[in-house]
C-alpha cells in the first residue's frame, strides 16, 4: 500500500511512525476478512481522553452571560462568569447567516453551565442536542465562536495561554505557508499575484490551487481550464526554486482518475501534499487517490464529523488532517482529530478560514500540536480588528509568527471598537 511508504512530515509524529507501518497491513487484511478495522479501538480510546485541563480550575466557572455582538458584518462573542471573569472572541464571517442558531440554540444552552465541563458540553451540542437537526458546519461555526470566547475566559482565569489549557506549548513560533487563489486567472497573471503575496510576508512555503472553480463549470468532474494545471505546477517550482516548500489544493474538484493524474505531476515537481483531490465526503475515493500516490493526501476543512475523521485515519484515506477550527466546532474538537492522527503517525495542520483573528487562532492551535506539519495556512493580516498584544508583534517575519504567551489568546481588543457592536437578540 502506497500509504505505508509516505514521508511523515511532522517532526512530532516520528514516534508513532513505526507503529503505523506495522499495523497498516494487519488492518487491511482484517478488513478483507470482513472484520472491523482493529484501529478503531485505539482511536476510540484516544477520543475518550479529556482535552481541557479541568484540574486548573478548582471551583466551578458558571457562565452567567453569553452575548453575540454585531457591527455590520463584524461579530464578537462575549462571555462572563458569575465571578466576573470575561472572555472575548472574534466570530466567523458566516455568522451573518448563522447568527439565529447562536441566539436561539447555543445561548440558552450554555447559560448556567460550568465552563470546566467544556469537553462534554461541546459534544452534547454537536452530537446529541442540535446536530441531528442542523447540519455540521451550520452549528459548528457559531459553536466555535462560543468556545473561543470561553477558552479566552478560562485562560485569563488560569493565567495561561491556550496551549497550556489543553497540553503544552510545543511551538512558540509557527512557520506559515502563503495560501493563494487566482486559478480563475491566466497562468502568467496568477504567477505575478502569487509572487506579490509571497514577497509581502517573506513566505518560505506556498500553496497553489489546481483544477477549476466549481461555480465556473457545468461539469464539476471536468479537468478544469485546459492546460492550466499542467503549466502552473512546474512553473511555480521553477519560479521559486527547490528551497520553497510547495503544496497544492484542488478543493474537491477532480474525479479519482484525474486526481491521480494530477497527483503524479505534483510528485514529479516535489510538492509536499495534495489537498482535497476529490469531494471531501467521498471517503473511499479519497483513499483510492491516497493509495495510488506516494504524495501525501491532506483534507478535512469541510469535514464536520469526528466519526468521519475516524474512518479517514483508520483507513489511510488521509495522511494529513486539516480540521477547520471554526467549521468543526472549535479548538477542542479539532485537537481530538489531531490526536487521532498522531496515534497512527499522521500529522495535522488546521485549515484557516473566516478572516478576523483567524491567523491568531491558527497560531495558538498549532502551538499546542504535538504532530504539526512544518508549515501552516496563512492568508494575511488584514483583519479589520484593532487589538494590542504585549507578548508578540503578531507579524510574519522570515516566514514565521510568534505565538502570544499572554493569558487566553493573549490579545486585548480595543474596548472602543467593541463598544460599537450591539447585542444580537433575534
Amino acid at each position: 500500500m502506497a500509504s505505508t511508504r509516505r514521508r511523515f512530515v511532522g517532526t512530532g509524529v516520528l514516534g508513532g511512525m513505526a507503529s503505523a507501518l506495522q499495523t497498516s497491513a494487519a488492518a487491511a487484511e482484517t478488513q478483507r476478512a470482513g472484520k472491523p478495522n482493529p484501529r478503531y479501538e485505539r482511536l476510540d480510546e484516544v477520543l475518550r481522553q479529556p482535552v481541557l485541563k479541568r484540574g486548573l480550575f478548582p471551583t466551578p466557572v458558571v457562565i452567567e452571560t453569553l452575548e453575540l455582538l454585531r457591527d455590520g458584518e463584524s461579530f464578537l462573542c462575549r462571555v462572563r462568569s458569575k465571578d466576573g471573569a470575561e472572555g472575548l472572541s472574534v466570530g466567523h464571517s458566516g455568522l451573518s447567516v448563522l447568527y439565529p442558531l447562536f441566539v436561539h440554540q447555543l445561548q440558552p444552552f450554555f447559560l448556567g453551565q460550568d465552563a470546566r465541563e467544556l469537553d462534554l458540553l461541546l459534544e452534547r451540542v454537536f452530537v446529541y442536542d442540535f446536530n441531528f437537526r442542523y447540519g455540521g458546519i451550520s452549528i459548528g461555526t457559531p459553536l466555535a465562536t462560543v468556545e473561543l470566547a470561553i477558552l479566552d475566559m478560562l485562560g485569563r482565569i488560569a493565567g495561561r495561554p491556550f496551549a497550556q489549557l489543553v497540553g503544552e506549548v510545543n511551538r512558540p513560533e509557527v512557520s506559515v505557508y502563503q495560501a493563494t487563489e487566482y486559478r480563475e486567472k491566466p497562468v502568467e497573471e496568477s504567477l505575478e499575484l502569487i509572487r506579490r503575496d509571497v514577497a509581502e510576508y517573506g513566505a518560505r512555503a506556498l500553496k497553489i490551487k489546481v483544477g477549476g472553480l466549481m461555480f465556473m463549470t457545468t461539469d464539476i468532474r471536468a479537468e478544469g481550464p485546459k492546460g492550466r494545471t499542467e503549466a502552473i505546477i512546474p512553473l511555480v517550482r521553477r519560479t521559486f526554486g527547490d528551497d520553497m516548500a510547495l503544496y497544492a489544493d484542488a478543493n474537491g474538484f477532480y474525479s479519482v482518475a484525474e486526481a491521480i493524474r494530477v497527483g503524479r505531476l505534483l510528485e514529479e515537481y516535489r510538492y509536499g501534499f495534495f489537498e482535497e483531490p476529490v469531494m471531501f465526503d467521498w471517503y473511499e475515493e479519497t483513499r483510492q487517490v491516497a493509495e495510488a500516490l506516494t504524495l501525501e493526501v491532506a483534507g478535512g476543512e469541510q469535514e464536520y464529523s469526528l466519526h468521519g475523521f475516524r474512518w479517514l485515519v483508520a483507513n489511510d484515506g488521509l495522511q494529513i488532517v486539516q480540521p477547520d477550527t471554526y467549521y468543526f466546532g472549535g479548538m477542542i474538537r479539532s485537537l481530538r482529530v489531531a490526536r487521532m492522527a498522531a496515534a497512527f503517525g499522521k500529522s495535522c495542520t488546521p485549515h484557516m478560514s473566516g478572516g478576523g483573528l483567524g491567523f491568531l487562532y491558527m497560531a495558538h492551535f498549532v502551538s499546542a500540536l504535538a504532530n504539526a506539519t512544518p508549515h501552516h495556512e496563512f492568508k494575511g493580516l488584514q483583519t479589520g480588528v484593532p487589538f494590542a498584544c504585549r507578548t508578540s508583534p503578531l507579524k510574519v517575519e522570515g516566514g514565521r509568527i510568534k505565538v502570544p504567551t499572554g493569558p487566553g489568546f493573549g490579545v486585548e481588543i480595543d474596548p472602543a471598537w467593541v463598544a460599537r457592536h450591539r447585542v444580537v437578540t433575534g
